[in-house]
């Protein structure tokens, strides 16, 4: 039986305190002996106020969610619950009827749906891995970790939504699931993240110094503004397009509720960035904004090849020569949402349809938008 008296007891988890918290007293009255301001004599142990909360690096007991400081997380935390959805809600039976067709799709859609498939069915594993293993233990404010535990479990379904089309579709599991190891274009994109992971979920990995404080807030930004903001955008970009052809209806659908969630983890992420550098202003130097420029120049070459590689020609009044355009302007949205500058002077939209979908030119209000006024999945509307 673990006795917390034992002498040696390691603290489990960044920000979680097996020590007495500020404002409590022991029996006794006594204060403990630290050389922190916040337990000396008469400050020990009282109860936490909001100005003791922090991003990271906080000394707040993280058990209590309350008083709020980061409303904004607990908002996004209570809109994603109110729009919960799951893959079975979706009907199948068209894609199903159209992909058994011999002549329901070129061979050029199906190979845009199977080499979407592969990337996406590992890429949200990927994501909450990164948040329940990394993350989660390295931000220290309880109203964000409440909305990462939902943003968790939101990767968790659309891992399954993309389960449930390849098992629709009867498609080979063995060559979707295991093509982020064989197709060149999606493993250089995995091999580009997972660096990035592995710093969060090193065990020995702490924050607390410049050094580590920097490198979670770059891990933080590749996977807001580079892997959900600027990754997925082709892929859904392309089974949109099916969408609005009549074609693959339901994958259609799936994907619109997951670029909803996306577009909220995203912003999320934005808004943590942002935070955390108001709270540790000495971190964004010249160069590390210059090092994170060049990860997102790094981040469009790799998208763009993915682009080239599900699209060796046109399809669906798309080609690969487009996306460079897209990509380009979605970057710079990017940039300028952490405060970087613009790296595409005069990048533009060349798929407005898209904005309406993805609402990138207000996505804090992305919950207002027509697509996602349902409370439960299955009735989105394409007029």
């Amino acid at each position: 039986m673990l006795n917390f008296e034992e002498e040696g007891t390691l603290n489990p988890l960044p920000g979680l305190s097996l020590q007495p918290r500020a404002g409590f007293v022991p029996a006794g009255g006594a204060a403990p002996a630290t050389s922190d301001e916040r337990f000396t004599a008469g400050n020990a142990f009282r109860r936490i106020t909001v100005e003791d909360k922090r991003i990271i690096n906080s000394r707040a007991d993280v058990n209590q969610l309350v008083p709020f400081k980061y409303k904004w997380a607990w908002e996004k935390y209570i809109s994603a619950c109110a729009n919960h959805w799951m893959p079975q809600e979706v009907n199948m039976s068209r894609d199903i009827a159209l992909w058994k067709d011999p002549n329901g799709l070129t061979d050029d859609e199906r190979r845009l749906i199977k080499r979407n498939l592969g990337f996406f069915v590992t890429a949200d594993s990927l994501a909450a891995n990164n948040i329940v293993l990394g993350t989660y233990r390295h931000i220290t404010a309880p109203e964000c970790r409440q909305y990462l535990l939902r943003q968790a479990f939101e990767e968790a379904i659309h891992t399954h939504a993309y389960q449930y089309i390849v098992e629709s579709l009867a498609l080979d599991e063995g060559e979707v699931f295991n093509a982020y190891h064989e197709i060149a274009s999606i493993r250089d994109k995995d091999e580009f993240l997972i660096p990035f992971i592995d710093t969060l979920t090193d065990p020995a990995f702490r924050t607390g110094t410049a050094e580590n404080d920097q490198k979670l807030l770059k891990s933080l930004i590749v996977f807001s503004c580079l892997m959900e903001g600027l990754f997925f955008y082709v892929g859904f970009t392309q089974i949109l397009a099916l969408g609005r052809q009549n074609k693959m209806t339901g994958s259609a659908e799936q994907y619109q509720y997951i670029l909803r969630d996306e577009s909220m983890h995203c912003n999320f992420g934005i808004d943590l960035v942002n935070q955390i550098k108001l709270e540790n202003p000495h971190l964004w130097t010249s160069a590390f904004r210059e090092e994170l420029a060049e990860l997102f120049r790094k981040g469009v070459e790799l998208e763009y090849r993915y682009a080239e590689d599900t699209m060796p020609r046109g399809v669906l009044g798309l080609n690969a020569p487009m996306f460079k355009e897209y990509l380009r302007y979605i970057a710079n949205r990017r940039c300028q949402q952490i405060g970087l500058d613009v790296l595409y002077a005069g990048a533009t939209n060349p798929f407005p349809w898209m904005s309406e979908m993805t609402d990138l030119k207000k996505e804090r209000n992305f919950f207002e938008t027509r697509v996602i006024e349902y409370q439960t999945g299955g009735a989105l509307s394409w007029d």
